[in-house]
């Protein structure tokens, strides 16, 4: 069974809001970044996560990273879209059981980056395996925080690993219990 695992940058004082602002990757970071990538099979994301990935990243190629995402599916959870582009397949009226039945497939993990709104369906219906939080040594002062929009009433999670970068980011990864 693969694991949906949930991948956000945030800062020293938990903001999540536009990490192109303030997050940092180096020669280090950025190779670790792609490495991790290439573990996953495809993305799963919001309507807000995919309209602005695809809006800054749809188009960009060149970059190893960017073009892993860009060939990589993606799910779309949306209430809104009715069609979509870029390798994406909305999950339709059941997000969750949609996922679950992704989850139930053969293959690599999946993933999704950030921490949005979505992610009160998906920590209430118990789909998010893993949480990895990359923390960046930077205070960004105000913008939406870790978990702001999502209920995590009842989450109670368990410290798996933890790596430590030379650009002093650490990477949290937690499992719930």
């Amino acid at each position: 069974m693969r694991k949906l695992v949930e991948s956000t940058l945030v800062t020293l004082d938990g903001v999540v809001e536009a990490p192109e602002r303030w997050a940092f990757f180096d020669a280090e970071s950025s190779a670790y970044s792609l490495e991790q990538l290439r573990n996953y099979e495809a993305f799963v994301m919001g309507r807000t996560t995919y309209e602005t990935f695809y809006a800054n990243w749809g188009h960009v190629t060149g970059n190893p990273h960017i073009d892993r995402i860009n060939a990589m599916p993606k799910y779309v959870a949306s209430r809104s879209l009715t069609e979509t582009t870029w390798n994406a397949t909305l999950l339709g009226p059941d997000p969750s059981g949609a996922i679950a039945k992704l989850k139930s497939r053969p293959g690599k993990d999946l993933i999704k980056y950030g921490t949005t709104r979505f992610d009160t369906t998906l920590v209430r219906d118990h789909l998010i395996d893993e949480f990895r939080f990359w923390y960046m040594p930077v205070v960004a002062g105000s913008g939406q925080r870790l978990f702001e929009h999502a209920d995590t009433t009842g989450l109670d999670l368990t410290l798996t690993d933890e790596k430590r970068l030379r650009n002093g980011s650490v990477i949290l990864t937690y499992v719930p219990r």
